[in-house]
């Protein structure tokens, strides 16, 4: 939603949606709005809980019926297993996303990896659908006045326009954008750390088909799994910036991640949207 400075003071029950790759500092400031009254709705979290749930332990079980130890033990009923996520590890969920290549290195292959891929792009837009209904749940159950919806940072790519248009409808969209320097810094630690990633399925045709022929591989069985991320990961990166742009600029609002960092409490948070907003024809 767009907002003039006159209604964005007057706004009672403030409801923020925050965009941006992972690492700009969505979750430090859902963290800090946290203590301040303000309910958190993680994205992905909704995903692992309730649209992948099924889905993440049954690829669990999967795993451990190769152990015939604990198969044994599964068998018998004589052991369980949960899910134990929650908005500070979230790693059920991308351990299920996985990664393409070799499956001795642990990788998945394609079309394992594409299924599990579309699993979470379905399980995303379901997420942010539920947006309006957490708002409400927030106010009237939990009786949290503000709102704020932790987004993860594959949305630019689910490709759905009623998922964009009930977040504008329900909640301010603001995009946290990385200067240079941030860009630097996030691809670096893509690169030391390779983490399972999201990608349209025409970007991952697109680049895998580049990389296999860059590296004469002729099958994706032989591609090393992280090796891929990383090389990746760069690529994923500047295909997303235009794509977050556009979409804060048809329905919302743009602050960098170095005005975001000198922001330390709600107070902060507030003045810098207020400036944003002003600045906005």
């Amino acid at each position: 939603m767009k907002l003039s400075v006159k209604e964005f003071k007057a706004w009672k029950n403030r409801r923020i949606t925050l965009l941006g790759m992972s690492g700009v500092g969505k979750t430090r400031l859902a963290y800090m709005l946290r203590k301040h009254h303000w309910f958190h709705y993680s994205g992905d979290y909704r995903v692992g809980t309730r649209y992948l749930d099924e889905a993440i332990l049954d690829n669990i079980k999967q795993k451990v019926m190769g152990i015939p130890f604990l198969r044994d033990l599964l068998y018998s009923d004589s052991i369980y297993i949960r899910n134990n996520i929650n908005v500070d590890n979230l790693k059920p969920v991308s351990s299920f996303l996985g990664k393409l290549g070799n499956p001795e290195q642990g990788g998945l292959g394609l079309t394992e990896f594409k299924r599990r891929q579309e699993l979470h792009r379905q399980a995303e837009i379901a997420a942010m659908k539920d947006v309006p209904v957490f708002i409400r749940r927030a106010q009237q159950i939990y009786d949290y006045p503000h709102f704020v919806n932790d987004a993860g940072g594959s949305i630019s790519e689910l490709d759905d326009p009623e998922v964009l248009q009930t977040l504008d409808q329900h909640t301010l969209i603001l995009y946290i954008k990385a200067t240079q320097r941030d860009e630097r810094k996030l691809i670096q630690r893509a690169e030391e750390e390779p983490k399972p990633l999201y990608y349209r399925e025409s970007f991952l045709d697109e680049q895998l088909a580049i990389y296999r022929e860059k590296h004469d591989l002729p099958y994706v069985a032989l591609i090393e799994p992280d090796e891929f991320v990383r090389w990746i990961f760069p690529r994923l990166f500047y295909s997303r910036l235009p794509r977050y742009q556009a979409i804060a600029d048809e329905y919302g609002y743009t602050v960098s991640t170095d005005q975001l960092a000198q922001v330390n409490d709600e107070t902060g948070f507030l003045e810098l949207l207020e400036t944003v907003v002003a600045k906005q024809p």
